[in-house]
C-alpha cells in the first residue's frame, strides 16, 4: 500500500460498487516547521490534500465541497476522463463550483496503475500556489505479490511567505502571497526538513518513490548512497530496456515519476531537491526545505 509520510489518506464509502469519496476545498493553517504555520489553501485539512488511492476499473464519485470564498474546480491530472468531468470551466463543458457548492466528479477508472495528481484548474495563478493539490494513485494489484516492500508519494511545493525577513525564522502564523516569484520555503508533503518524516526501510527491501510536483518549478531529486531505476512517468510504465539507472532526476511541473531501489546500503541517507536554495528555510544556513531522508531501522552491528 502507498505511503504519504505527514498526509492522510482519503477514506470512501462503498455504495453499489461506487466508490464514494468527498474532498473539502477550505482554507488550511499548515504547519510546515515546528511553530511556524502558513496560512494557504487546501482540501480536507491539509496542503497538499490527502492522497486517494483507487484501482484499475474503480467506478468513483468525488463529491468536491467548496469552502473557499471563490469558486474553484478539481482537475485529474493525467487521467482519462470524460470532459465534463475534467475540471477546466474556463475552457471546458466542466462546471466551476461556487462558494458553498459542491459537484460530483464521476468517472470509470481507464488508466493503467501509476502516480497522477489533482488540482485546481480555476485561476491557476493564485490557486495552485495556495496549495490546493494533492496525489492520485492507481494502484497496481500485483504488487501483492511482494515485489515491492515499501511505496512512498511526495508532493512538491513551494510557497512565498510573507512578512518573514530573509535569513530569519520566527515561529508564527503567516499569510503566503501566491503572486510572487520569491518562494523562500520549499516543502515535501507540506513539510520542511527537519519537520518532514523520513522513509523508513529494512535492509534488502525494494523501495518506490512516488514524486509529484504542481508547482512553480522544476527539482532535481537527488538520493544519497543509491542509485535509483525510473519505472514510470507521467502515471506510464517505461519499458524494462528503456529504463534509466540515475541518482539524480528533475521533476518539472506538472510531472509525475516512480522510482525504485533497494535498499543495499545501511545508514541515514538524503532524499532532496540538490538546488541550493530549496535546501534552506527562508535561506537560513542549516540544512531544511525540500529534503527527508532514507533512515534504515536496523543495521548490522547496531
Amino acid at each position: 500500500m502507498v505511503t504519504t509520510p505527514d498526509v492522510p489518506t482519503l477514506p470512501y464509502v462503498l455504495r453499489q460498487g461506487i466508490k464514494y469519496f468527498e474532498l473539502v476545498a477550505e482554507p488550511v493553517r499548515q504547519q510546515i516547521l515546528p511553530g511556524l504555520f502558513i496560512h494557504g489553501w487546501g482540501y480536507n485539512g491539509t496542503i497538499p490534500g490527502p492522497t486517494i488511492l483507487v484501482k484499475p476499473g474503480d467506478d468513483v464519485c468525488i463529491r468536491v465541497y467548496n469552502r473557499l470564498e471563490v469558486p474553484t474546480s478539481v482537475h485529474w491530472h493525467g487521467l482519462d476522463v470524460p470532459n465534463v468531468m475534467d475540471g477546466v470551466p474556463e475552457i471546458e463543458p466542466s462546471p466551476r463550483i461556487d462558494p458553498h457548492h459542491y459537484f460530483d466528479y464521476q468517472f470509470r477508472i481507464t488508466n493503467g496503475p501509476g502516480t497522477h495528481m489533482y488540482h485546481t484548474h480555476f485561476q491557476s495563478v493564485i490557486q495552485e500556489m495556495m496549495g490546493l493539490g494533492g496525489g492520485f494513485i492507481i494502484l497496481d494489484p500485483s504488487d501483492c505479490e511482494g515485489y515491492i516492500q515499501r511505496d512512498y508519494f511526495f508532493m512538491l511545493q513551494e510557497f512565498h511567505v510573507k512578512n518573514l525577513p530573509k535569513g530569519e525564522l520566527l515561529p508564527g502564523i503567516y499569510d503566503i502571497d501566491p503572486l510572487s516569484d520569491r518562494l523562500n520555503f520549499f516543502t515535501m508533503n507540506g513539510r520542511c526538513f527537519p519537520f518532514t518524516t523520513p522513509m523508513e526501510v529494512d535492509t534488502g527491501e525494494r523501495i518506490k518513490i512516488r514524486l509529484g510536483n504542481i508547482g512553480m518549478m522544476a527539482h532535481p531529486m537527488h538520493l544519497h548512497g543509491h542509485q535509483f531505476i525510473i519505472t514510470a512517468s507521467d502515471g506510464n510504465p517505461i519499458p524494462a530496456a528503456a529504463r534509466l539507472k540515475k541518482n539524480t532526476l528533475l521533476v518539472a511541473t506538472g510531472e509525475t515519476y516512480d522510482i525504485e531501489f533497494v535498499a543495499n546500503n545501511c545508514g541515514i541517507w538524503p532524499f532532496h531537491c540538490h538546488v541550493p536554495h530549496h535546501m534552506s528555510n527562508n535561506f537560513t544556513p542549516p540544512t531544511g526545505g525540500m529534503f527527508t531522508t532514507v533512515r534504515y531501522r536496523q543495521c548490522s552491528g547496531s
